[in-house]
């Protein structure tokens, strides 16, 4: 299965394609889309529309993982992340691709087996699980990398309590 995991915001939004096969996480592609900060917002969008179609049309995921909005102190971030994930949706909607969602703390129980696991914590398993060299870059990337890499660890749970 091939999973588009996907970090929203406006500025940046980080995706990452993770496949597994048997078990085996496999790291296809991770990178960010950014957006020039001086750009008017609608502009922002299509160009993270545009380029996420691209991702889409160019690897056919079969599902897609998006990060949740963590509303905290800053309601601004939670806005512009909130448009970022809004164009995610979209993009699966459009190419019929099934959406999961999950909280910042179910990505990191399912991926570091800590619900409060720090970025070092994150990107070390991250790193263990896919067998690479380095930690993708940037951060956004691999925070992407960590929701697709959960999504698959939620399936394989899924799995398990049917067969019981």
């Amino acid at each position: 299965m091939l999973v588009l995991g996907i970090d929203p915001g406006t500025a940046t939004t980080g995706y990452g394609l993770v496949e597994e096969n048997d078990g085996d996480f496999h790291l296809v592609r991770c990178g960010v889309v950014s957006t020039p900060a001086g750009m008017p917002l609608e502009k922002r969008l299509l160009l993270l529309y545009d380029e996420l179609s691209r991702i889409v049309a160019n690897y056919h995921p079969e599902e897609m993982a998006v990060e949740e909005v963590f509303f905290g102190k800053n309601v601004t971030t939670a806005i512009a992340v909130s448009h970022g994930r809004g164009i995610a949706l979209l993009v699966a909607a459009q190419n019929g691709i099934p959406v999961f969602s999950y909280k910042p703390a179910e990505i990191k129980q399912s991926v570091a087996g800590y619900g409060n696991a720090d970025k070092h914590q994150m990107q070390t398993m991250i790193k263990m699980l896919l067998s690479l060299e380095q930690v993708p870059k940037p951060d956004d990337a691999a925070d992407a990398v960590a929701v697709a890499i959960c999504h698959i660890q939620q399936n394989r749970y899924r799995s398990l309590v049917e067969e019981r």
